[in-house]
């Protein structure tokens, strides 16, 4: 009787090395509060419409413009981080999105509303978008620094 090994790609050796990899990168404490941290920015990116005063304003777009732009990629973007450390050995593209989602962020008051971006709206974007951007690339950069340091230890 023969035994069958594994054939798909998912059972490749450097596929399952990366995986272990991701999960004790997302199981660290700095990764971890970056993941918190990205859930709070999110939420509070959805609620900043209400919070800062802006979504009343006609010249914000009202509930079409930056109001709704903020609602919904806010509680995107929580969502997506929030599931970031429990599944990012599967999902690692995440980051990737969120980073995308604060560039859309920072960018919104002017694409959104045109020359009539409230000034608490054009700060809190830009403030809260470069927040998200910048705790999405650091999570990125945690990942790739220990995986080049995992493949580059492996050669040497």
């Amino acid at each position: 009787m023969s035994t069958q090994l594994p054939t798909g790609m998912e059972h490749h050796p450097d596929i399952l090395e990366l995986r272990e990899h991701y999960e004790r990168v997302t199981s660290t404490p700095l990764m971890q509060g970056i993941e918190a941290l990205a859930v709070c920015c999110g939420l509070f990116l959805a609620i900043s419409p209400w919070v800062v005063g802006f979504a009343a304003f006609p010249a914000a777009g009202g509930f079409a413009g930056v109001t709704l732009s903020n609602l919904i990629l806010g509680l995107a973007f929580a969502m997506l981080m929030g599931g970031y450390g429990s599944g990012f050995e599967r999902t690692h593209a995440r980051a990737y999105a969120g980073a995308a989602i604060g560039v859309w962020t920072m960018l919104a008051p002017w694409w959104t509303t045109g020359d009539q971006a409230v000034t608490r709206t054009i700060w809190t974007n830009l403030i809260t978008g470069g927040l998200m951007t910048c705790l999405c690339l650091g999570a990125i950069g945690l990942t790739l620094t220990g995986a080049s340091a995992m493949r580059g230890g492996r050669r040497g």
